[in-house]
């Protein structure tokens, strides 16, 4: 059977990663997103909106041999940690998904499987320390509102009766690539990195005192999607999912200021959600010095310096506790795939300078 990927969120960490994976691998895939992808690999992209219900039907209507969908989109209100509350950026993710899938299952006859986002907010990890470790269907805070279960319930108010089948994912800090996403700390640190090294400092850590964490890499995640909509036991089931080591922000700083060609510096705590908007004409010239063809300092990192002072637990006078999740009902279904945290963000500084996005080592 040929197959059609649907990819929502295309310019995103995760919708990315998908889109390079799968239509690096011969498949067919539409790719949606308000603003083109840096690259889109053979995929066909549609500019859309997906809070326009009108256009997501139009669009919708045209994608009848559609079998998986992606849904990697994501709304984030300016400031980001704060939204994560609110009743307005909840019900815009839950309308997103209405939007799109809607028209969507009337039309793609051939359905085969739908991936749906969520990460470690499930479990409460924005306003509680996590049960450690934190399993799927036993430690979600379903009473703290969250566009999660909004999706999940409609997602798994849909399928009764269909033959189709949906998988949803669980990550917890995704590093990738992406320009202007809400959450990707791989241009912050970087532009952050790039400002201190201009000045002859060394990459000084900004966070307060960050607790045991787990990553995930965008790729490793996107096999996992790939993983899932190729088996049909793994429908209708969550997955939490990590690279399957964990890491302390201070204790990858050395290897992140050596990708970076910096060493390692101080303890510095700095609000980079604060401080770094105000270097937007530093960025600018160091664009112009080494060529780049990075965007601007908001267009490139978005709102991921407030991601930034949030995961690494700027002003937190204390340890925070640990936030790990189990991964064993993944591995035990069969995937397996692991990359080491360290070697990940090598990779992905790499690939940023590759692309005259950060300035070279």
């Amino acid at each position: 059977m040929s197959e059609h990927i649907l990819i929502a969120g295309a310019t995103g960490l995760v919708g990315f990663a998908a889109m390079k994976h799968f239509a690096g691998k011969g498949y067919k895939v539409t790719a949606l997103s308000r603003r083109k992808p840096f690259e889109t690999f053979g995929a066909t992209h549609i500019p859309l909106d997906l809070t326009d219900r009108d256009a997501c039907a139009e669009v919708m209507s045209g994608m009848g041999d559609v079998t998986r969908l992606v849904f990697a989109a994501l709304y984030e209100k300016p400031g980001l940690v704060a939204g994560w509350l609110e009743a307005d950026q909840i019900d815009t993710n839950r309308r997103m998904l209405e939007n799109l899938f809607d028209p969507l299952e009337k039309a793609a006859k051939g359905l085969r499987h739908v991936s749906l986002l969520q990460g470690t907010k499930a479990y409460g990890a924005h306003v509680r320390p996590l049960s450690v470790p934190a399993r799927e269907n036993r430690d979600e805070m379903k009473e703290q509102p969250n566009f999660y279960w909004e999706q999940e319930n409609y997602i798994r108010g849909k399928q009764q009766g269909r033959d189709w089948r949906w998988t949803i994912f669980r990550p917890q800090i995704i590093f990738g690539f992406s320009l202007g996403a809400a959450m990707n700390l791989i241009p912050a640190i970087g532009v952050y990195g790039a400002l201190l090294k201009e000045q002859g400092k060394p990459l000084a850590y900004p966070g307060g005192r960050a607790s045991v964490l787990e990553a995930v890499d965008a790729d490793l995640l996107a096999g996992a999607i790939a993983w899932a909509g190729a088996r049909r036991d793994a429908g209708n089931e969550i997955f939490n999912v990590t690279n399957g080591d964990v890491f302390v922000w201070r204790n990858v700083w050395p290897a992140i200021a050596d990708a970076l060609g910096m060493e390692a510096g101080p303890d510095t705590p700095l609000s980079l959600g604060a401080e770094m908007p105000k270097h937007a004409a530093a960025w600018d010239a160091i664009r112009k010095k080494y060529d780049l063809a990075a965007p601007d300092i908001a267009s490139f990192v978005g709102e991921s310096f407030h991601y930034a002072d949030f995961t690494m637990a700027y002003g937190a006078e204390r340890e925070t506790p640990a936030a790990i999740v189990s991964t064993i009902a993944l591995r035990q279904a069969g995937f397996c795939e692991v990359i080491d945290t360290e070697e990940m963000f090598r990779k992905w500084f790499r690939l940023f300078q590759e692309k005259r996005l950060l300035p070279p080592v």
